[in-house]
């Protein structure tokens, strides 16, 4: 029996049951650990240090999430900006970790940047390439992440 007719017998719905997981599953389009997005421009926004979302950049080594930018309180106490997109394949898992005096990391595919944006690792065949740094500027309780 050929695959078409195999198909047919089994009916529409056990067809698309049978075949949807292996189709989804094989998509690079997400995975369970992020999303493939662009990587964000024209970046220039505020952050009122003193709000609840900038909670977590009070201590050195903490990061906030905003506008696919991760902006860190590195472990020297500065404020520190970098794309939430990774350079090795676009999945928006980019975070700020307490590792090697803080760097950098995606967890999709273990890629680690330097607080300059400078890969630390290979991951196979296609590396990934500088991770994008915005500015950052403090004024008072305001700090502004811009290109």
């Amino acid at each position: 029996m050929e695959r078409k007719q195999f198909l047919r017998t089994l009916g529409a719905g056990a067809a698309f049951a049978l075949t949807f997981p292996c189709v989804h599953g094989c998509s690079k389009d997400e995975n369970q650990n992020g999303t493939i997005v662009v990587e964000p421009t024209n970046v220039d926004f505020t952050i009122d240090l003193t709000s609840a979302e900038a909670a977590n950049l009070g201590e050195n080594g903490g990061f906030i999430l905003k506008r696919l930018v991760v902006i860190a309180k590195n472990l020297e106490g500065q404020y520190i900006a970098a794309s939430q997109v990774c350079s090795h394949e676009a999945y928006d898992q980019v975070r700020f970790v307490n590792q090697q005096g803080g760097i950098f990391y995606c967890d999709v595919h273990g890629s680690q940047f330097e607080q300059n944006g400078t890969p630390l690792n290979q991951i196979g065949s296609n590396p990934a390439k500088t991770l994008k740094i915005y500015n950052t500027e403090l004024n008072g309780d305001i700090l502004r992440v811009f290109e």
